[in-house]
This record gives structure tokens, C-alpha cells and sequence, in this order.
């Protein structure tokens, strides 16, 4: 099993930053590709960004691209999400999620393992 423990989610202003972290623990041998995720009230859950462990590859879904950087530390059991320029369709829960195979995929059916969301709420 692999744990996912997300932090760095609150309440901010448009145009603020915010930085949440995922960290990753158990048998982290299994997984590959850590990606980001979210949702909001009433929405379906949506890819936001994802990162090939290894290679440090990154994907980034079209809404968030120039704002949104994503990146793991060198022991590669932490992920960052860097989100610059927040705008208020931002607010949602945000998951991390990991998966096996080196495609990062922005299908939530497709990971393994999420964790419990951590809420992100922008608003004036």
C-alpha cells in the first residue's frame, strides 16, 4: 500500500499563491507518476497536473499551464504544486493521487492511491 498525506490547502485571494505538498509513503517502489487533482462542489473530479517520478516529467492540464508548476524532491517522495495567479474557479478539494506505469493520465480511474484532499478556497 502507498499513503498520499496532503498539506498547504486555505484560503486565499485572487491572484494569491499557494503551494500544497503530497507526501508519499508504504511501498513507494509500486508507483511512478504522481498527479494532482480537483474537485469541485457539485463537479466531477478534474486532472490539474502530474509528474513522472523518475524523469520529473511534467503534464499539466490546459486550464492551469503558465500558472500551475509542479516538481518532487530529490528523494522523490514529495510533490509539490506550486499555484501562481489563483483565480476563484480554483476553489475546490485537491487530491494527490499516485499510480503505477510511467503515462501520467489525467483519468481518476486510472491511479491506485489518493489521498484525503486538502481544500482550497479563493475568494475576494
Amino acid at each position: 500500500q502507498v499513503q498520499l498525506v496532503e498539506s498547504g490547502g486555505g484560503s486565499v485571494q485572487p491572484g494569491d499563491s499557494l503551494t500544497l505538498s503530497c507526501a508519499a509513503s508504504g511501498r513507494l517502489f509500486s508507483i511512478d507518476v504522481m498527479g494532482w487533482f480537483r474537485q469541485a462542489p457539485g463537479k466531477g473530479r478534474e486532472f490539474v497536473s502530474g509528474i513522472e517520478r523518475t524523469s520529473g516529467t511534467p503534464e499539466y492540464a490546459d486550464s492551469v499551464k503558465g500558472r500551475f508548476t509542479i516538481s518532487r524532491d530529490g528523494a522523490k517522495n514529495i510533490v509539490l504544486l506550486q499555484m501562481n495567479s489563483l483565480k476563484i474557479e480554483a476553489t475546490a478539494v485537491y487530491y494527490c493521487a499516485a499510480k503505477g506505469g510511467y503515462t501520467i493520465s489525467s483519468i481518476p480511474a486510472q491511479y491506485d492511491f489518493w489521498g484525503q484532499g486538502t481544500k482550497v478556497t479563493v475568494s475576494s
